[in-house]
């Protein structure tokens, strides 16, 4: 292996032996060339063999320019070549001799003393020529301390010496290849520049690190590519590249080269979220599909593209008054309806919508107009697609080989395997690689309790205990810890989101205090706690009014994000709006209500998308959301309420300033379970500022309930629920005066007629 650094310069190498680096001296004249043509290959028959064969771990070992004791000798392996010559400098082109069959050409440059820049001018059959640079001239694109770094997993910019990226190498333009694959015997880069042909490009592997690399001078953006792979015992193998940043609209496969040119105009975003406490800011998140969000119908109902949503949903987002939109994962990927959870080219943004470019500008124009962006992101597994990360080099690369610990029983995936160093870094350096590069405001993070438990979803003698004989996996609890510290110190103010089902102790805690070090977590628990109770007759909630308030058991001992998610609205479980009981008025009385309760609720808000208006049917990837349901006024007075939720909630900072602090909430009445109704006090410790909200959950009205309250004076309505404006009943409740009555363990109380199946919040006096 030449272990001259990546950046030195070819053509300024000293032939061996040569105890000095004279300056380039260039012919003056073509007879000043002393060649030898037809000379005899001095090369050992197993290497050219190797060659030959496609399986040289070395080739530029063969090919190139080389010295010997007599000048320097050029070698060129074009198999499809009927003729090959040299052309140095200016000067004119000297045939090279044919010393193997296969398509091996060589020449001899007499008495020179260093290498010289050339070309080869190809010539093919049907008389056909081209002119090219030597891929085989040129030194490394990676350092010693690149390899270094990523074998030991520490290599946070990886994604910029992996992967195809152009670039100049001793002043020429091209492209440099780079692949992790360790067990390959060898790898090719072919693509539309080389008919596909993998003799032609042969990589080179960099030492004992398992890289290969080539560049290839004269390419650039848009070249089209993947590698050849030949293990032993596979017949050769095409893959796209790991680290590709663009593919192909699937379900074409190939990588494609791409260089980004946009320039983002969001630093003064970027500088303000860098200082945000976000557990201390209002968070509402609004979930989006991006291929299901809105479509065009007339164009053959085609989803809208990264750049022409980018006002439309801005716009609307604004409108409701969430604060950030959660994007499902926009990773390549080559199935459908995974919705992208099954991750073909993590580096490449979904070439469904646009190019690298057209994303980054979505991004940009949110943040611009103040919008936060998050997007999923998916490390517990990944599809076992030929093309992409499964068996990568013929053996278990990037998965772990026993399926015990390799594979996914529910999902029919591969499971990363965390334990190893080139793993780890691939999936650290992506998720950098987004937060720096598309300048994202936070990842959450997909199904982070499959990769805490290793008999996630498997039975006795189907898993692997850890070498303590314990069921955590110690390798994916090590890499998330990483991951979040990596993260955050690289990326201020970007938000690690946990999507995790079970009851792990500390998940949104520090690392340095014991935890995994997510600033939020998901809070499943309360969100099918919820959902049960609301899907019951209210004739028999009080049976499960348990449901409704266990959340507040645990309320304070993670940082919580409330989600009524895509998961919830897919797979046959219905649209939030059809869960609820009752004819269709009760049906979005109980979602205005449920909306009312959410908001009011300790924890961050998500609603996934259509949930704004009360979609009636369950979430189809393939169709756009069903606006015009607008038209009807009962959808349009939930999207209504979703509005003056959001705006209220932005305002009324009791409402988010302490959501996982017990200061923050005191409950007023939480045990009337016989007539389903529960009361309590939202408040910031820091103004002191509270507001109260009261629940009645069952279909019947209840004009003389007396609500305890915390101080006198008079208490402004700020949310009815049903009111008419959200196409509800209305009703005669407005403000309330408090008097010296105590009740709930309140100083004071007073008389709130409660509407049916409706939330109240009222401001408490200063």
């Amino acid at each position: 292996m030449n272990k001259k650094s990546a950046g030195e310069s070819a053509s300024k190498r000293p032939v061996k032996k040569a105890k000095s680096v004279p300056p380039r001296r260039t012919p003056p004249n073509p007879t000043e060339l002393k060649t030898t043509a037809a000379l005899q290959t001095t090369l050992d028959p197993a290497e050219i063999n190797h060659l030959v064969a496609l399986k040289h771990a070395d080739p530029h070992r063969v090919l190139g320019p080389h010295s010997s004791e007599d000048g320097v000798i050029i070698r060129a392996f074009r198999p499809e070549a009927e003729s090959l010559e040299v052309v140095v400098g200016r000067k004119r082109p000297l045939p090279m001799a044919k010393t193997h069959a296969a398509g091996l050409f060589e020449i001899l440059l007499r008495d020179l003393t260093e290498i010289p820049s050339y070309r080869f001018k190809v010539h093919q059959s049907g008389g056909h020529v081209v002119t090219i640079r030597d891929p085989y001239s040129f030194s490394p694109t990676l350092g010693e301390l690149d390899l270094h770094l990523f074998a030991e997993g520490r290599h946070e910019a990886i994604y910029e010496k992996l992967g195809a990226h152009v670039r100049k190498v001793d002043s020429v333009s091209g492209v440099s290849f780079a692949v992790w694959a360790p067990q390959a015997e060898g790898v090719s880069v072919v693509g539309n520049f080389n008919g596909w042909n993998g003799q032609l490009h042969q990589m080179r592997m960099l030492g004992g690190s398992g890289v290969w690399e080539l560049f290839i001078p004269e390419l650039g953006s848009g070249t089209m590519y993947k590698y050849e792979i030949r293990a032993r015992g596979w017949s050769p193998f095409l893959k796209a590249d790991p680290y590709a940043v663009m593919m192909e609209v699937p379900p074409n496969t190939s990588s494609i080269v791409f260089q980004s040119t946009y320039k983002f105009g969001d630093q003064k975003w970027l500088n303000e979220r860098a200082k945000q406490q976000h557990f201390r800011q209002p968070l509402s998140i609004y979930e989006v599909h991006l291929g299901s969000w809105r479509r065009v119908l007339e164009e053959d109902n085609r989803p809208f593209q990264y750049r022409e949503l980018a006002p439309a949903l801005a716009d609307y987002v604004l409108d409701l008054g969430f604060t950030h939109v959660e994007f499902l994962p926009l990773k390549e990927h080559p199935y459908g309806p995974s919705w992208g959870y099954q991750v073909g080219s993590y580096y490449a943004a979904s070439a469904r919508y646009g190019t690298p470019d057209d994303l980054r500008y979505l991004i940009d124009y949110l943040h611009q107009r103040g919008i936060g962006v998050i997007m999923d992101w998916v490390p517990a597994h990944f599809p076992k697609d030929a093309f992409a990360l499964g068996r990568f080099d013929g053996s278990a690369l990037y998965e772990h080989l026993d399926s015990r610990k390799g594979e996914h029983p529910d999902w029919g995936t591969y499971i990363f395997n965390y334990g190893r160093n080139e793993v780890r870094n691939f999936l650290i350096a992506n998720a950098l690689y987004w937060l720096k590069e598309f300048h994202l405001d936070g990842l959450r993070v997909d199904a982070v309790a499959s990769m805490l438990y290793l008999d996630y979803s498997r039975k006795e003698g189907e898993w692997v205990p850890n070498q303590f004989g314990g069921r955590e996996n110690l390798e994916a609890l090590a890499l998330l810890k990483e991951l979040n510290e990596v993260t955050h110190r690289k990326c201020p103010g970007a938000m690690m989101i946990a999507e995790e089902s079970t009851a792990w102790p500390q998940v949104s805690h520090p690392v340095y205090a014991g935890g995994l070090g997510f600033d939020f977590k998901w809070n499943m628990g309360w969100m099918h706690d919820t959902l049960k109770y609301f899907q019951t007759d209210p004739l028999f909630r009080g049976g499960n009014h348990n449901s409704l308030t266990f959340g507040l058991i645990y309320a304070w001992s993670e940082n919580f994000i409330l989600p009524f998610s895509h998961d919830e609205v897919v797979h046959m479980k219905g649209a939030l709006l059809n869960k609820m009981p009752g004819d269709e008025a009760q049906k979005f009385a109980t979602l205005r209500a449920l909306y009312g309760y959410m908001w009011a609720h300790p924890g961050k808000k998500l609603l996934f998308m259509g949930g704004e208006f009360g979609q009636w049917r369950e979430w189809n990837e393939r169709e756009s959301l069903d606006w015009h349901l607008l038209e009807d006024s009962l959808h349009k007075g939930v999207q209504t309420l979703i509005r003056d939720l959001n705006r209220i909630y932005g305002e009324e900072n009791s409402l988010w300033e302490a959501d996982s602090e017990p200061a923050g909430f005191q409950w007023i009445d939480a045990d009337n379970a016989s007539e389903n109704i529960v009361s309590f006090i939202r408040r910031s410790p820091a103004t002191g500022k509270e507001l109260v909200c009261v629940c009645n959950f069952s279909p019947v009205p209840r004009h003389g309930h007396r609500l305890g309250l915390p101080k006198a004076g008079k208490y402004p309505l700020l949310i009815n629920t049903n009111a008419q404006v959200y196409a509800g009943e209305g009703s005669e409740v407005e403000t309330l005066v408090a008097e010296e009555i105590p009740l709930h363990g309140q100083q004071y109380s007073s008389i709130v007629p409660l509407p049916p199946l409706a939330t109240l919040w009222f401001e408490v006096p200063k």
